[in-house]
C-alpha cells in the first residue's frame, strides 16, 4: 500500500510542476514575458519544483533527512546518472559559457553546501543548517537567476548587432491559453504539487522505517530519484533528438538551484537539526560535479564522452551499494 501511495505521491508531484508551469509560462507570455526571462525563471523553477515541494514539507513534518538528503541526492543523481545516461546515449558537447562559468559556480555551490554542513570536531557527522544559513544560500540564488537573466540579455544584444540568430531557449510551445484557465492550471499545479509532496514524504518515511533504513538513505536515493524524474525524461528525450547539450544546463542549473533555493528555503522555513549524513554523503555531491568539470575543461574539453558517461554511471551504481551496506 504504501509503495502505491509513494508512486500516487511523484505521479502528482510532477503532474503538478507541469500544470504550475503551463499555467505560468501561458499568464507570462500574455503579459509579453519575454521567452528569456520565461526560459529562465518559470521553467526552470517547474523543472525543479519537486525537490522544493517535498524538501519543504519534509522541512516541516521534522524528517530533515529527507528534506537535504532530497537536495544532495538529487544533485548527485542528476550529474551521475541523467548525465551520464545521456552521454551514453550520444556524447554531450558542452559550451565555453558553461565551462567557464556555470559548471564552476554549481561546484562553488556544492562546497558552499559542505561547508555550512561540515562538522570537523566530530568525524563522520555534520551540522545543522540554521535559517540565516539558509537566508544566506535564498539570497545567493535569487542573485544568480537576477545575474544569469541579465547576462543573457547582454548575450542577446550582442546577437541582434551581429545580425545573427539567438541562440536562446525556445518557449514557441507555450500554448496561449485564457486566463480562467491559466490560474487553474496554476492553482491545481499547485495543489498536486502539495498533496503529492505530503505523500510522497509520508511513503518515504514509513518505508524507511519498515525497512530499517535511515530516512538519510532513503532521501539520498528513492525521494532523490523520484523528484529527478522530470530532469531525467528532459534530459533523455533531448538526447534522443539529437540536442544532448539541452541536457547539460537542465542538470547543471538545477544542481544550483537545488543548492540555493530548494535548501535555503526550506531552511529559512524550518532550521534543519539532528541530521544523520556522514562526510561521505556531502562531499559525494562535489567529487561529482568536480569530475564533470574536469572531464570538459580539462581532459576532453567541450564534450563528454559516452565512457565517460559510463564511468558516471558506474560510479552512482557503487555509491548506492554502499549507502546499502553501511544502512544495513
Amino acid at each position: 500500500m504504501q509503495i502505491l501511495l509513494l508512486i500516487a505521491g511523484i505521479v502528482l508531484v510532477v503532474v503538478g510542476a507541469n500544470g504550475l508551469t503551463e499555467g505560468a509560462s501561458a499568464v507570462s507570455k500574455r503579459f509579453n514575458i519575454s521567452d528569456l526571462v520565461i526560459g529562465l525563471t518559470v521553467v526552470a523553477f517547474g523543472t525543479s519544483a519537486p525537490e522544493l515541494s517535498v524538501s519543504i514539507i519534509s522541512a516541516l513534518k521534522g524528517s530533515n533527512d529527507i528534506a537535504l538528503g532530497n537536495v544532495m541526492g538529487s544533485n548527485i543523481f542528476n550529474i551521475l546518472v541523467i548525465l551520464g545516461l545521456t552521454a551514453i546515449i550520444t556524447p554531450v558537447a558542452i559550451g565555453k559559457t558553461t565551462r567557464n562559468k556555470e559548471m564552476p559556480f554549481a561546484l562553488f555551490a556544492a562546497v558552499l553546501l559542505a561547508l555550512i554542513v561540515w562538522a570537523p570536531w566530530a568525524p563522520g557527522a555534520v551540522e545543522d543548517v540554521t535559517r540565516i544559513e539558509g537566508l544566506l544560500l535564498l539570497i545567493m540564488g535569487l542573485a544568480f537567476v537576477i545575474y544569469t537573466v541579465w547576462l543573457s540579455q547582454q548575450y542577446r544584444k550582442s546577437k541582434l548587432k551581429e545580425g545573427t540568430k539567438e541562440d536562446i531557449p525556445s518557449t514557441e510551445s507555450i500554448v496561449i491559453m485564457p486566463v480562467w484557465k491559466s490560474i487553474v492550471y496554476i492553482v491545481g499545479g499547485l495543489a498536486a504539487l502539495i498533496y503529492g509532496g505530503h505523500l510522497f514524504v509520508e511513503a518515504s518515511t514509513f518505508i524507511a522505517k519498515s525497512l530499517g533504513v535511515s530516512e538519510a538513505v532513503i532521501g539520498l536515493t528513492l525521494v532523490a530519484a523520484g523528484t529527478s524524474l522530470p530532469e531525467l525524461a528532459t534530459s533523455i528525450v533531448a538526447s534522443m533528438k539529437g540536442k544532448p547539450e539541452i541536457a547539460v544546463g537542465n542538470v547543471v542549473g538545477s544542481n544550483i538551484f537545488n543548492i540555493f533555493i530548494v535548501l535555503g528555503t526550506s531552511a529559512v522555513i524550518k532550521p534543519m537539526s539532528g541530521l544523520s549524513f556522514t562526510n561521505i554523503d556531502v562531499w559525494m555531491q562535489i567529487l561529482s560535479m568536480a569530475a564533470v568539470w574536469i572531464f570538459a575543461k580539462f581532459l576532453f574539453p567541450g564534450e563528454i564522452k559516452r565512457w565517460q558517461g559510463a564511468v558516471l554511471f558506474l560510479i552512482y551504481v557503487a555509491y548506492t551499494l554502499y549507502l546499502i551496506y553501511a544502512g544495513a
